[in-house]
């Protein structure tokens, strides 16, 4: 249905796509994957009217297409959810779907109970239960992600695709949305999906194209290869163990232990009913915060810091008892935070890497008490850049022209250049690459044997397991227990996540 012959794409110097071929049938889930930065979304920009391609040609059906506008690409049949919501926040779900194609009456006026049924149907198609009348950001994450789902449907594509669609979704969604695709793929619909999730790859998909560093590497069934050959397709070398060793960390967490309590939360609790949340955190460690959405992992951290109400909270660092009114005070007594959403709660992403890392930071480079001596933090960026390993032309580039792990990375230098005590990373590689995902965990490493400690807020039960050097287990907004040492499994800490049962372990 769909071939992709000699794509090119330069911006300015920069050469983002090199010759790029990729063919997709009627009736197939195809992967296109990639590190970031590979070219994936430029390629798909290119091929929904966005971007304009230097070199190259777009045959569907067999016929020569050529789009100068996105209207024109969903005209021939595409259609495509894009990695960041493309809704209004303040139109309802109806009129976010009928967007520049709304029904009119031959006197110009809406046609809103038609519109209506139309996305109720659509709605209906998904299985998902979505509000129609009220404003999209009303809605959960995971609603708003349907809403783009069907808003593209709304379109009628014959070829849809799928950027990083699961991002956002819990285990039961993201089996409900492949339960969709495999109803488009009945119908004929050719689907592009791009996930930084190998194992949804082999879930989903029939058929893989791979680019890296914007060229073309390789085309394949999935039943051809395995994660270990995709992993070197996508970042040309074998990672063995993206994991590095806990020994290390583990044994100096052990030996100290006794001694070297930087946190400790002696009781917090969210809300009546909900369990009291006790735990310590001691000097050199991974602590891993692990349990299902909604358990109140994150919850708990804001109210820690300050940023979330909390029946009651009580904490001490080093043994010095604490109350933070606000993130400010937090930041003063040495706790940094990652959050989330990078984009959103931790960047400013129209400003450059220079003043995203100098945050926080201004005032230990006050010159005559008004001024900023600019050589210094020029140089402490710099310093920070490397310490992490920011890629990237200089410190003056933009944020949002980064990938996402190294946008992470940016946020990371930060709290370093702050000389932080305590990190804490919420779901530190949601929406990284393979290969940029073994860098933060090694970065993590490094971390800890120089003295950090660490929470790790994560719901990819892989990334708890082999990181974690100890595990706080949440269940209806507070810790239920505690795992350590050779009980750090998946199944002992889902076994805690889903039961009633509550441990309360230091």
């Amino acid at each position: 249905m769909l071939q992709l012959t000699g794509i090119k794409k330069n911006f300015g110097p920069v050469t983002v796509l090199r010759g790029v071929d990729m063919k997709v049938c009627a009736g197939e889930v195809h992967a296109l994957l990639g590190e970031n930065g590979a070219g994936k979304s430029t390629l798909m920009k290119i091929l929904s009217g966005i971007v304009s391609p230097d070199a190259g040609e777009i045959r569907i059906d067999g016929q020569p297409c050529r789009f100068d506008s996105y209207h024109q690409a969903i005209a021939a049949g595409v259609g495509v959810v894009f990695q960041e919501f493309s809704l209004i926040p303040y139109l309802d779900a109806v009129d976010n779907m009928f967007l520049a194609r709304e029904l009119r009456s031959p006197l110009g006026l809406l046609k809103r109970a038609e519109m209506r049924r139309g996305a109720a149907r659509i709605i209906a198609q998904l299985g998902v239960e979505i509000a129609l009348d009220v404003p999209v950001c009303k809605l959960s994450v995971a609603q708003q992600q349907f809403v783009e789902i069907a808003k593209a449907l709304a379109l009628e594509a014959r070829i849809l695709v799928l950027d990083e669609p699961t991002a956002t979704l819990t285990p039961a969604e993201v089996e409900h949305l492949f339960k969709v695709m495999r109803g488009l793929r009945e119908q004929g619909v050719a689907i592009i999906f791009i996930s930084h999730h190998l194992e949804e790859i082999f879930e989903i998909c029939d058929r893989i194209t791979v680019l890296r560093d914007g060229a073309y590497v390789a085309s394949c069934a999935v039943n051809e290869v395995d994660q270990a050959r995709l992993v070197e397709m996508m970042v040309g070398r074998r990672i063995e163990n993206c994991f590095p060793p806990k020994s290390a960390t583990t044994i100096a967490t052990t030996a100290a232990a006794a001694a070297e309590v930087v946190l400790e939360v002696q009781e917090l609790q969210l809300k009546r009913n909900a369990p009291v949340s006790r735990f310590q955190l001691r000097r050199g460690e991974i602590l891993g915060f692990a349990g299902l959405v909604g358990s109140g992992r994150t919850e708990t951290v804001l109210a820690m810091l300050g940023a979330h109400p909390a029946l009651r909270c009580k904490l001490s660092m080093r043994g010095v008892p604490l109350r933070f009114a606000d993130p400010a005070q937090a930041l003063q007594a040495g706790i940094g935070l990652l959050p989330e959403s990078r984009k959103e709660q931790g960047l400013i992403t129209s400003f450059p890497i220079l003043h995203n890392i100098s945050l926080n930071n201004y005032g230990k480079y006050r010159k005559g008490g008004l001024f900023l001596d600019r050589r210094r933090e020029a140089e402490a960026t710099q310093a920070a850049m490397r310490r992490v390993g920011v890629k990237a032309p200089d410190a003056h580039a933009r944020v949002d022209t980064l990938s996402g792990g190294n946008q992470q990375k940016v946020v990371i230098a930060r709290w370093i250049n702050h000389n932080m005590q305590v990190l804490i990373f919420d779901e530190p590689t949601r929406g990284i690459d393979v290969g940029a995902k073994a860098e933060i965990y090694q970065l993590m490493r490094e971390f800890t044997a120089q003295g950090y400690s660490i929470i790790m807020i994560s719901s990819e039960l892989p990334e708890v397991v082999g990181m974690s050097d100890r595990v706080c287990v949440f269940k209806g907004g507070g810790i239920v227990a505690t795992v350590e040492g050779a009980a750090v499994t998946a199944e002992e800490i889902m076994t805690h996540a889903t039961s009633g049962r509550l441990q309360h372990a230091a």
